[in-house]
């Protein structure tokens, strides 16, 4: 399940960077977070992408985490078979 969090969190990231025109570089330097960083989570070598992680990445896209963590993929998503609670 964890999988499949990360990877609606990363197909969030790419549909935000297509809206905006952002390549991976110019999110890592607009967020402060590592090339090597971001490369991990969107090649889904990270599956718990941190908080901090999560708000640096909102906050580049001019979101707050709430309105980054908004969207239909994740809002159906069933957190009662989630083994990681």
């Amino acid at each position: 399940m964890k999988d499949q969090l990360s990877s609606l969190v990363v197909d969030r990231i790419c549909t935000l960077c297509r809206q905006r025109g952002f390549s991976i570089y110019k999110l890592s330097q607009m967020s402060g977070i590592t090339q090597s960083t971001l490369d991990n989570l969107m090649g889904r070598h990270t599956f718990n992408p941190s908080l901090k992680t999560l708000v640096r990445v909102a906050n580049a896209f001019g979101l707050t985490v709430a309105e980054f963590l908004d969207f239909p993929a994740l809002n159906d998503y069933s957190f009662e078979d989630d083994t990681d609670a």
